[in-house]
């Protein structure tokens, strides 16, 4: 199973395979049809909490990992949910930094 990383903003691709919107929030400007999303998984997204936190901590990086990995141990069916989709999934995400956000430390997490 792969998993990519995508900003949802960007151009879909068939080489995305099955697109899960993993953000809690609905992206603003964007179309259902524009997302061209298979499945929205906002129960994998990080807690209302934990995003208002790291939204007034940008630099604390490390410590929102730990804790969004916290969350994800306790949601196994989520998480499991995802490793069963399809042979490539990608990721969809809203935020600007595409180094330092959730879909990137989930695609990690579902890869261990």
């Amino acid at each position: 199973m792969t998993f990519r990383v995508k900003r949802v903003y960007d151009a879909p691709s068939p080489d995305d395979g099955y697109r899960v919107l993993v953000d809690r929030l609905w992206p603003r400007g964007v179309t259902k049809e524009r997302a061209a999303l298979d499945l929205w998984a906002k129960e994998v997204a990080p807690s209302t909490d934990l995003r208002v936190w790291f939204h007034q901590h940008p630099d604390e990086f490390d410590v929102f990992a730990e804790r969004y990995r916290t969350e994800l141990d306790a949601n196994p069916a989520a998480v499991d949910r995802l490793r069963d989709l399809a042979p490539v999934v990608t990721l969809l995400y809203s935020v600007h930094d595409r180094e330092h956000n959730h879909a990137a430390l989930l695609a990690e997490y579902l890869g261990d």
